[in-house]
C-alpha cells in the first residue's frame, strides 16, 4: 500500500536505502547518491526531508537507517517490483533484463487490490526471478550465503540469488541467463585467477569465464 504523502521519487529513495542495507552496511549518503544517480546536494536535501517525516534516522557518523515506517514503505515497493518481475518473466516471457527495467516503470502504479490478485495469479511466489526474497512472502531465517567470488578452486556451490546491484547490470543479467546461471543452478568452480580478475566456471556441461567483480554480485551456498 502506498503511504499517504510519499511520492514516487521518495519511494525510490526508500527502496534504495532498503536494498543497500541488505547488501552492505553502513549506508551513507554517497552510496545512496551513486545508487540513485543524483547529486550530493539533492540527496542531502532528500535525506533531511525523509528524516523530518520520520522515514529515516541519521546518526552522528552520518549512517542512514530506515525507521519502522520507512521500512514498511520500502518493503511494499520492493514487493510490488518483485511480483511484477515474476509476472513479466513467468507469464509474458520477457528476459531478465527487460523484466527488471519494465517492473521499475510499473511498480508505482500497482494498487493493493491488484498486488493481492497478482500474487494469487502467480501462486504466491517467495522470490523474484533472480532469487531475492519477496518481502512478506517467506517466513523463517534466510539461508547463509557467500559471494560467488569467495568460492575456491574445485568447489561446487548452488546459486541462491543475484544481488540488487547485479540486477541493475543488464549485461550481467543477460550473460547469466544465457549461461543458465539461475537460482538453483549447481555451479562448479574450475579455477580462480585473482591476478586476472577472472573465474572459470561450469554449469551442466558448459564451461565459461566470469569476472570476479561480477561474481561478487552473485550469492551462493
Amino acid at each position: 500500500m502506498k503511504a499517504p504523502g510519499v511520492s514516487h521519487a521518495l519511494e525510490d529513495y526508500l527502496k534504495a536505502i532498503y536494498q543497500l542495507s541488505e547488501e552492505a552496511k553502513p549506508v551513507i549518503a554517497a552510496k545512496i547518491a551513486a545508487e540513485t544517480g543524483v547529486s550530493p546536494s539533492t540527496i542531502f536535501a532528500t535525506l533531511r526531508r525523509l528524516a523530518k517525516e520520520g522515514y529515516v534516522t541519521i546518526n552522528r557518523r552520518k549512517e542512514i537507517q530506515l525507521t519502522d515506517d520507512g521500512r514498511k514503505v520500502a518493503e511494499n515497493i520492493v514487493r510490488r517490483h518483485f511480483l511484477m518481475e515474476r509476472f513479466l518473466t513467468d507469464l509474458l516471457e520477457l528476459d531478465w533484463a527487460k523484466a527488471h527495467q519494465e517492473a521499475h516503470r510499473l511498480e508505482h502504479a500497482i494498487s493493493p487490490e491488484v498486488e493481492e490478485r497478482l500474487a494469487k495469479l502467480l501462486k504466491n511466489p517467495t522470490t523474484c526471478p533472480h532469487g531475492n526474497p519477496i518481502p512478506g512472502a517467506r517466513s523463517g531465517p534466510a539461508p547463509k550465503t557467500i559471494p560467488l567470488s569467495d568460492a575456491v578452486d574445485g568447489q561446487q556451490v548452488e546459486l541462491d540469488y543475484i544481488t540488487e546491484g547485479g540486477e541493475r547490470d543488464a549485461r550481467l543479467l543477460g550473460f547469466m541467463q544465457e549461461h543458465h546461471l539461475v537460482p538453483g543452478a549447481k555451479v562448479q568452480v574450475l579455477d580462480v585467477a585473482p591476478s586476472l580478475g577472472m573465474m572459470s566456471l561450469k554449469v551442466g556441461e558448459v564451461e565459461f569465464s566470469l569476472g570476479i567483480e561480477a561474481a561478487k554480485k552473485i550469492r551462493v551456498h
